[in-house]
């Protein structure tokens, strides 16, 4: 798998979404469509025809309305299943280097009312699964139980995708030399702002993961 690319600061929604994805592709401007890729995630106001769209789509293994922003509200999976898929199982490796791409992944977290899952952003640091919130929330309450953290990844352009599923303890983070270094290596910042000083960390016991071709 090529590594990966560096997205640089494009201007405007579809430069944005077309540097993304390019990104997570591995791919360089070079191997896509340099100079008219760099004009449209340099200029905002581009307004590519559809066959341009298109073809981009195309190379970037994804739909126009990916690209355009047509799907950012629905849900993922809406597609048709792959008429011959090919499900396997992740091996423990494959799993945790999925896991360390970060991102966002969904914490499954024991309430007296029952269980409840909350999507959070994450690190993973020395193998751990590490996420800062606000005491109180749900996602504190994790603390000092065993816990369920899920992360996955759906294609619906070529109706693939993988999951990763983590169980084991979670525990709140208190020891000021482990916080200041987990504030050094964090990769990511709640999403949801605000005054989030609570990290947490959820030791894995068990790594499951599984992969949907075609």
């Amino acid at each position: 798998m090529a590594g990966r690319t560096e997205i640089e600061r494009p201007s405007g929604d579809l430069g944005r979404r077309l540097a993304t994805r390019r990104a997570r592709l591995g791919l360089s401007r070079q191997e896509t469509a340099p100079s008219y890729l760099r004009h449209l995630e340099e200029h905002p106001g581009a307004a590519p025809h559809r066959g341009a769209l298109l073809s981009l789509a195309a190379v970037l293994q994804t739909t126009v309305s990916e690209l355009s922003g047509g799907a950012t509200d629905l849900p993922r999976g809406l597609e048709q299943a792959a008429r011959a898929p090919e499900f396997t199982e992740l091996s423990t490796d494959a799993c945790v280097s999925l896991l360390s791409t970060h991102g966002t992944g969904r914490i499954a977290v024991p309430t007296p009312s029952g269980p409840v899952v909350v999507p959070v952003n994450y690190s993973v640091v020395d193998g751990a699964i590490i996420y800062r919130t606000a005491l109180g929330t749900t996602p504190s309450l994790a603390s000092g139980r065993q816990v369920a953290f899920e992360v996955d990844r759906i294609d619906d352009a070529f109706s693939r995708g993988w999951s990763v599923l983590v169980r084991g303890p979670a525990r709140t983070v208190t020891d000021p030399d482990e916080v200041r270094r987990l504030a050094e290596c964090a990769h990511s910042r709640p999403w949801v702002g605000g005054e989030r000083q609570l990290w947490v960390r959820v030791e894995p016991q068990a790594v499951t993961g599984r992969r949907i071709a075609v």
